[in-house]
Parts: structure tokens; sequence; C-alpha cells
């Protein structure tokens, strides 16, 4: 298997060399290593030419820019699978080597589960139980497990038919190819999920519970208005397409943006985004229900 592995960065150099460093040190090794960077501003283009990491420099698109330039990449290669992950975690050393065995043809992507790096059985986002249709339960006692031990008790073999996308996510060039590239007007937020629903159309997208990817815990990073706008917007649009329970799911999105807000930012940052004339979050929700996904915050 001829695997291309990315890296999308943006201003977060010191990381990015730590998760460069430990996909060279795979026991498997990519047969390529790209980092797209996103318009850098910091160190990031001399660190790389300096450890002699090839690269290529885009504007800020955004996460989902990065990945759809990532896939582009790996199309035009002939590459049979691409391995994306984000600049702030890194791999295990066995991870691409699991993955490429569990990748077999009828698959359409095989994941790392994504674990806090200071706590290495605690899931940074923590997985969610899934209902017949395997996708996460909505109303539930139980919704979702917050570390692999748990999940290991609920999963018979290393397989999970649930991924959070692009943290050392090993995606199927032909699965691509079938369902088209990332939509790069997501921009932050919704990307990952919305290409989850659209590979899960060619074939199975799974998490492999032995390979492991190490992130630092995002729970605590403040959340900017601008953040918050594209997290509501976005997901509504994707549970319009996708999802049932629809108000009770476009309700959630809104209060987990506040909560969020108010616990990282403070409560005050947290009214401002729902008062006044030009409060983010209610263009969000009225642009959101009209489907206008795209690049607008402050417009």
């Amino acid at each position: 298997m001829k695997i291309l592995a990315c890296v999308v960065t943006y201003n977060r150099s010191e990381l990015l060399a730590r998760c460069v460093d430990a996909i060279r040190g795979q026991r498997r090794p990519p047969d390529r290593l790209l980092v797209i960077n996103n318009g850098s501003t910091d160190d990031t283009v001399a660190m790389l030419e300096a450890k002699g990491v090839e690269c290529l420099t885009q504007e800020n698109v955004g996460s989902a820019g990065g990945w759809a330039r990532s896939i582009s990449e790996a199309l035009a290669g002939d590459y049979d699978a691409v391995w994306l992950m984000d600049d702030d975690g890194f791999p295990d050393r066995e991870a691409l080597g699991l993955l490429e065995q569990a990748l077999t043809p009828d698959r359409a992507c095989v994941s790392s589960v994504v674990l806090q790096e200071n706590a290495r059985d605690r899931f940074v986002f923590p997985m969610p139980l899934l209902n017949d249709n395997q996708l996460p339960v909505l109303a539930a006692r139980r919704r979702k497990l917050p570390t692999l031990t748990e999940l290991r008790a609920e999963v018979k073999g290393d397989l999970y038919p649930f991924a959070h996308l692009f943290n050392g996510a090993l995606v199927s060039t032909q699965a691509a190819r079938a369902i088209g590239n990332v939509t790069p007007d997501f921009f932050l937020f919704g990307d990952e999920v919305d290409y989850f629903m659209r590979l899960r159309s060619f074939g199975p997208v799974l998490s492999h519970l032995g390979a492991h990817h190490y992130h630092p815990d995002v729970a605590g990073r403040p959340l900017t208005p601008e953040k918050a706008y594209y997290y509501v917007k976005n997901t509504i649009i994707l549970n319009r397409r996708y999802f049932d329970a629809r108000p009770v799911r476009h309700a959630a999105a809104v209060a987990a943006a506040l909560w969020r807000t108010g616990r990282r930012n403070g409560w005050k940052q947290a009214a401002a985004l729902v008062a006044g004339r030009n409060a983010p979050l209610a263009k969000a929700v009225a642009r959101g229900l009209k489907g206008q996904i795209g690049r607008d915050y402050g417009r």
C-alpha cells in the first residue's frame, strides 16, 4: 500500500515538530510526508526546512481547506491511502502499521483513537455509544464513553464503527475518488462530520482501538466568537443534512457554544454571543437554517 501522510498546520511550530518526528519514527513509515501550511506566521517554514520536511504553503483556508488540499495531493500522486492529522497531536509508533493492516478494500477509513497525551486511557473526544444505524445515540442515560478501557469492554475485537476524523485517520483514496473531496466551505468545524457521513456511503468508517494518537486535552481551550459562530452554523447545516430530531440538536449546539464559551472565556463573553443586533449566534442560527455554508463570519 502506498501511503501519503499529511499534517495540516497553522502557527504551532513546536507541536508540529513533535508530530513530524513521530511520523518519521513509525515502525511502518509513510511513503511520503507532506505538511500543508495554512499561512503560518511563526517559524513553521524555517523549522520544516531545517528538518528537511516537504511543505506546501497556502493561504489560511481553515482546517477544511487543509484537508481538501491533502486529499487532492494524495489523488494526484496515485496513493492508495492518505493519513490525515492536525499539528498538535502525534501518533504512537505502531499506529500506521495497524491502520494499514485494517484498511481492507471494502473499508473507507480506519482511524486511530484520540487519547489525552498526559492521561493515555482517556479520550480527548469521548466516544459515543451507537444506535441501530451506527450513529451516536441522542437520548440515553449513557451516551458517551470517556476512556479506552470502557470502550474495550463494549467491543469485541479492535474495531469500532465510528471515528473522530482527522486525528490519525487513514482514508482510502478509492473512497475519496468515489465520494469526492472534503468541502472547503466548512472552513472551521463540521468538515469532519460531513466527511465521516459521506465516507460511510462507500464503506465502513472505523476506529482501531490498538492504534493510538496522542493529543493535548482541548477541554479548556478558549472558544473565540468566530469559532462559536462556525460551530453553531455548521452543526445546524449538518443536522439538516444527516440527522433526526433537528430542533433538539440545533438547540443543543447553541447551548454547547454558550456553555463552552462561558466556562473557558467567561460568562460576559458568552452573553455577548447572543446580545445585541450583531450577536454572532443569531446570525449563525439563521444562516444555518438556510443552509448557507461558507466563510461569512462578521458579514
